[in-house]
């Protein structure tokens, strides 16, 4: 021991003790000066916490590089594919480089094979030569090679009976083999004069917000008169039946109007996931369908080309969710969570739906580590699959890690909370929390030290319907899954689902401010003495009796 700190033997005069008592004092501050800060750091106390991760999120922004990765490098990323899988291993990777723990991928039983289109093409060859514009059904068989044959278009009776139905096919059966059918008329796409704002305005989002303010109930359509008719098949039914009669026909190619504006394209799966029940498939733009239908209606003879690789994959009966922590200190087996789906639809390359909600969600989580906080709670990120056939990979996760309200897991009563971000690239701008009114408190006092980002504030449900997005997992299973209510930008209107869903449609500053504003309401819930308040014993929602 250094002899500046030993204590004479003996009794000290008065000059040893004032010299004690400055050492001390000299002691006490030094040690005040290391543990304090880390102290308050842990206990999320320092006043400049949230400028910190302003200015980490806003001048050291990784979202953008993260984004073109999961885009321009692996989309597609089509539950079951190889490019999902891909991009799952390298967001883990990804996230161990900045420092998270327990970086993974977590299997869950997707139950179908993956599937992939390789390539496409499609032309009329005559009367006149073109290029179409289209997408490819997924989990539908390819054309084996090129194909030629003429367009014959098809107009089955409205609500058939079976009678009716088979009485159709026998009076086209002979014509269709080898040839390019398409199903219906061209939908009209009536030009829209008064298009949605991009913006939701600050008035009326306080009014959503405000809880003493009624939820405004949207105006009902009158409903569609039907005349009853006995025995009609169902539309199940007659589409199962179609299929079956496009394939004994030997149908090269079937032919679906897309029905949107200015060329867009929603192409979504056979519903059987089996490629040996239906024939390739195609959804053509609007403008191409109503111009080959215009054609066939002047009696002209059109013909088509198309070439579809499509290639099916065995293992993608096993998907992935990833996941990756910023372990927590006090109180590590609580656990925050946030996160989106990775998986998207085929037609593009899954942007905005939803590679900028992972990466907001990654950005957010790796802000706090950059700035070197100390959450008292497990950080946890994670990255669903089969979001979009139904929430799949995120409800196979809450079921095994957490369970229910009325099955639940060990780790079930120390959940905190999970942040879902799954509406395009506007910024967020409130919360929802499934929970008791006082649940949204925390989350409002956060969106009040980000009004100037055009965060209004928080409110609560106690819905446990299952829809949307994955955060109604969580709600479904009485946990507080948090939806990030967003401007609407383009979404709904132009990229949601769509072939336009591309790196080019994100508004950088906009997704800055989401993962700021989210990486301080997660630290926020990770450093507090309490979790977030949920329903009381004999409180909790009823489950819907049908899945929303």
């Amino acid at each position: 021991m250094n002899n500046l700190w030993r204590v004479p033997s003996g009794l000290p005069t008065k000059s040893m003790k004032r010299t004690t008592t400055i050492k001390s004092i000299i002691a006490l501050a030094l040690m005040q000066a290391i543990l304090v800060p880390n102290l308050l750091l842990a206990q999320g106390t320092v006043p400049d916490m949230n400028a910190q991760i302003r200015k980490e999120g806003m001048e050291n922004s990784q979202i953008l590089k993260t984004l073109h990765v999961l885009t321009d490098v692996y989309g597609p990323r089509l539950t079951g594919s190889p490019n999902h899988k891909a991009a799952a291993e390298w967001a883990a990777k990804e996230m161990t480089s900045w420092g998270f723990e327990n970086a993974a991928l977590e299997p869950w039983d997707f139950g179908h094979p993956g599937w992939v289109n390789e390539r496409a093409s499609g032309f009329i060859t005559s009367p006149v030569q073109d290029s179409l514009v289209f997408e490819v059904l997924a989990w539908t068989p390819g054309t084996k090679g090129i194909v030629s044959g003429s367009a014959v278009q098809l107009q089955l009776p409205t609500r058939p009976t079976q009678e009716e139905l088979t009485s159709y096919f026998n009076s086209v059966k002979g014509s269709l083999s080898g040839n390019m059918v398409m199903i219906g008329n061209p939908a009209k796409i009536a030009v829209n004069f008064e298009p949605p704002p991009k913006r939701i305005a600050d008035e009326l989002l306080k009014k959503r917000l405000d809880p003493n303010t009624p939820a405004p109930v949207a105006p009902q359509p009158p409903p569609v008169a039907v005349d009853p008719k006995p025995n009609a098949l169902t539309f199940a039914q007659v589409n199962d039946q179609l299929d079956k009669f496009l394939i004994d026909s030997g149908v090269a190619v079937r032919i679906t109007d897309a029905g949107r504006e200015h060329g867009q394209i929603r192409a979504f799966n056979n519903r059987t996931f089996d490629v040996t029940k239906v024939v390739p498939t195609i959804v053509l733009r609007n403008e191409d369908y109503g111009r080959i239908s215009r054609l066939l209606a002047d009696k002209r003879t059109v013909n088509l080309e198309f070439d579809i690789r499509n290639k099916v994959i065995p293992e993608g009966t096993t998907s992935f969710n990833t996941v990756g922590e910023i372990v927590g200190t006090d109180k590590k087996d609580e656990v925050i969570m946030l996160g989106g789906h990775l998986d998207s639809w085929h037609a593009a390359t899954g942007a905005t739906d939803n590679a900028i909600g992972c990466s907001i969600m990654m950005e957010a989580a790796r802000i706090l580590k950059a700035i070197g906080v100390k959450p008292r709670r497990t950080i946890r990120v994670a990255l669903w699959s089969g979001e979009e056939q139904g929430l799949l990979g995120s409800q196979a996760y809450v079921k095994k890690h957490f369970g229910s309200a009325e099955t639940p897991t060990a780790n079930y009563a120390k959940f905190g909370g999970y942040f879902n971000i799954d509406s395009g690239t506007g910024k967020a701008r409130a919360f929802s929390v499934f929970g008791p009114p006082e649940a949204a408190a925390p989350l409002r006092d956060i969106a009040s030290k980000f009004e100037d980002f055009g965060i209004l504030g928080a409110s609560a449900t106690k819905s446990r319907g299952l829809g949307g997005s994955d955060h109604t997992s969580f709600n479904q299973a009485g946990l507080p899954g948090i939806g990030v209510n967003q401007d609407p930008i383009e979404y709904f209107t132009h990229t949601w689902h769509t072939n336009l869903d591309t790196y080019e449609r994100i508004v950088e500053d906009d997704v800055k401010k989401s993962a700021v504003a989210i990486a301080a309401a997660v630290y926020q819930l990770a450093i507090q003495d309490e979790l977030l308040p949920r329903f009381k014993a004999g409180e909790m929602p009823a489950l819907p009796t049908a899945r929303n």
